[in-house]
């Protein structure tokens, strides 16, 4: 899995300057990049591709279409597990739990870092693109940003894919794969219950989750860069290692 360091499990943690030095190198650069990108798609789909927004409504109505009052009520709970107070309070216990049962502040962090780079390039793209949401009746009140990218998919990715991450480390086989799977099945729900309540349109829905899923990515590797946990053998450079003639 690419997106998972090959170091995670290390026990050594980087000092306060290269922990900085990899956010900056490591997050927030590439994550220009991607906030670049994930505007510039949007962009082009409020521009030279805004008539894409009625071939996309037409999933938006069939959802529509098919609501009924047990769904509704359903797909409010998995459309609240994405709201942001839920995504941090969720984030801070993680965070504090981890930190003190590993004593690894530098993996404890991974979610934080992921939603907060997610939240900034979120918040950001859907105040340049200002894209308009579906044009159906909408279930859920409309925040202040956008329709573009989905916050609520890219939040829940961002967090729950961090969690799968550090789940790999987990040494018993049938608890990672229990973690992971239900790390990797929270984001479906939030997605298909955002669409199902009319909040966004599936092109916003696949940016968010591609926006997340990197953010959690480049979290998860800006402090576990590789570093080897002890010196490097000597390699016969240093006067500690010339060896005496004999006699």
């Amino acid at each position: 899995m690419f997106l998972v360091p090959p170091d995670l499990t290390r026990r050594t943690g980087p000092d306060l300057r290269t922990a900085v030095r990899g956010v900056f190198l490591r997050l927030l650069a590439p994550g220009i990049l991607l906030w670049l990108a994930i505007t510039g798609v949007g962009l082009v789909l409020t521009g030279p591709l805004k008539d894409w927004n009625r071939s996309e409504s037409a999933l938006n109505r069939w959802l529509q279409e098919s609501r009924d009052r047990t769904w509704d009520s359903v797909t409010a709970l998995w459309s609240h597990v994405g709201n942001t107070e839920i995504i941090i309070g969720v984030c801070v216990i993680a965070v504090a739990v981890l930190w003190w049962r590993t004593r690894r502040w530098w993996f404890a962090v991974i979610p934080a870092l992921a939603i907060s780079l997610q939240s900034a390039i979120f918040v950001t793209a859907s105040a340049v693109t200002g894209r308009v949401r579906p044009d159906v009746p909408h279930l859920d009140p409309a925040p202040a940003t956008s329709s573009y990218p989905s916050g609520h998919v890219g939040a829940s990715v961002a967090l729950y894919a961090g969690f799968a991450i550090m789940a790999t480390g987990i040494e018993r086989t049938w608890l990672r794969r229990v973690v992971i799977g239900v790390c990797s099945v929270i984001p479906v729900l939030v997605a298909y219950a955002r669409l199902y309540r009319g909040m966004h349109h599936l092109s916003d829905v696949v940016v968010g989750a591609i926006n997340g899923l990197a953010c959690a990515g480049l979290a998860a590797h800006c402090l576990l860069h590789p570093r080897p946990d002890h010196p490097r053998p000597d390699d016969g450079s240093s006067p500690s290692s010339e060896q005496t003639a004999p006699a």
